[in-house]
């Protein structure tokens, strides 16, 4: 019943002058008795406290145990007591009402699963051996994979915490002191986020914020990090469009209230910021590549600016529904829509496999040739591939469907859709990163050949440059 607090290996307990530890020396029951007692009168050592030391000290399996049985178990309170609360309600209200707690929470909760989602490629990069550090140039004390889960596991705690709190006070009309839990949290948030001072990985939100600048303004040569997140972004595009809605509502004190539903609502759905703060990441996407063509000169690069500029059309043909006549709108605006979408995923998927996973024409589905992250892991397995590549061309199309203005009434479908875009890019993350790694080593490679140092060779071997 004590094999897991106890550890009967344990040097204390040799001391301590149990019986089975005796036995195993040999001696007679009163003989091993009397000859502990005398050793521990000689040495002053007591008899209680090593034993006693042993037995508090729980073993990390139990540790482990018991705090995901606590998890749990907050989990299913939380849902409760949110069920409970939204019961209560009245059928009228109760789908605007969860509407605009969507409104505040889905957008920590989906970067909850970003973050989640990114600690699981950080462990498969260490698995597979994959310098990743080097490839996104961030020093030695970056974050592992569990710092990263332990971040996400506190933010899977916090944000439902306070969503359940908002759900509660709003159902027993207190409603002052729900419309301040989301605004407490997004205070608490930023704060954290800016906070000059050493607490709380200081080094790498300071990484994340000068990369978000070096997006915001590419004014400096374009480094693989700096686009590598910007494509993130574009994945979060609805995230931060919620999030702008979240915050204005803030601002204008219409938190708690229906009047966002009004037509003249200032966050409402004729608000002109939707649309422009959905297009952002994709303009700032297409200024990197602008950047990147005028330092290289590579044609690529300007291919890769007219995929990230066909997103354009695709928001701002359906943001029209909210400022053209209904008849306008089913006519002429929306084929041009539906066109602009099917050439948008189209082209995003042709990208994908191309030049981001540099799969042409398909070719590595059965083709191994070369060690890479997910080919050395997954060898043989040509399911995984078409797995990835269809599962990519199903999701980039209903991609457009989360970009769509005309759409973001329906909160549910939005916001699994919008996961599935972020799992989608979950997945994408793994072979572009393994295409950079390959480019990596094939200059690392280049540069021996040139030098033609068996030296080098044999050391660059052991430094795990080329084999993954």
């Amino acid at each position: 019943m004590f094999g897991g607090l106890v550890n009967t290996n344990s040097p204390h307990l040799r001391k301590s002058g149990s019986r089975p530890v005796i036995g195993e020396l040999g001696e007679s029951s009163e003989e091993a008795l009397l000859h502990s007692s005398a050793s521990n009168d000689m040495k002053g050592i007591s008899l209680t406290s090593p034993l006693s030391s042993a037995v508090i000290m729980p073993s990390p399996t139990f540790l482990w145990r018991f705090k995901v049985l606590l998890f749990f178990v907050w989990g299913f309170c939380c849902c409760k007591i949110g069920w409970h609360s939204v019961m209560r309600m009245s059928a009228d209200l109760r789908d605007l009402f969860l509407y605009e707690a969507f409104l505040y929470y889905n957008p920590l909760l989906l970067v909850t699963l970003m973050v989640w989602l990114w600690g699981i490629n950080l462990w498969v990069f260490s698995q597979a051996n994959a310098n990743y550090a080097k490839i996104f140039d961030v020093d030695q004390n970056h974050l592992t994979h569990r710092e990263i889960w332990k971040c996400a596991t506190w933010m899977t705690i916090i944000v439902p915490t306070s969503m359940t709190a908002y759900l509660y006070l709003y159902s027993d009309g207190e409603v002052s002191l729900a419309a301040s839990q989301p605004v407490l949290l997004y205070i608490a948030a930023l704060m954290l986020l800016i906070s000059p001072f050493d607490i709380f990985y200081l080094s790498s939100r300071y990484y994340l914020l000068r990369t978000l600048w070096r997006i915001v303004l590419p004014l400096q040569a374009i480094t693989f990090s700096d686009f590598f997140l910007a494509d993130i972004l574009t994945s979060m595009s609805k995230v931060l469009s919620d999030l702008e809605r979240s915050v204005c509502r803030m601002v204008h004190r219409q938190v708690a209230t229906i009047a966002w539903f009004e037509a003249d609502s200032v966050c409402g759905s004729h608000s002109v910021a939707i649309p422009v703060v959905l297009v952002l990441p994709y303009i700032f996407r297409l200024f990197q590549c602008l950047r990147q063509y005028k330092d290289t000169g590579e044609k690529s690069s300007l291919l890769n600016a007219l995929k990230y500029s066909t997103a354009v059309p695709v928001i701002f043909l359906s943001a029209l529904k909210y400022h053209v006549f209904p008849d306008k709108w089913t006519n002429i605006y929306r084929p041009l829509w539906l066109m602009s979408s099917v050439l948008n995923s189209t082209y995003s998927f042709y990208w994908d496999i191309t030049r981001d996973w540099d799969m042409s024409c398909f070719t590595r589905i059965f083709k191994f040739g070369r060690p890479n992250i997910c080919s050395y892991l997954l060898h043989g397995r040509t399911w995984v591939y078409c797995w990835v590549i269809g599962s990519n061309l199903i999701m980039r199309c209903t991609w457009t469907y989360k970009l769509s203005a005309h759409l973001r009434h329906n909160y549910l479908t939005v916001f699994a859709i919008t996961a599935l875009e972020i799992f989608r890019r979950f997945q994408w993350v793994f072979f572009r990163v393994e295409n950079e790694w390959n480019k990596m080593s094939a200059k690392s490679h280049i540069q021996l050949s040139e030098n033609d140092d068996p030296t080098e060779d044999s050391k660059l071997l052991d430094s795990g440059n080329y084999s993954v």
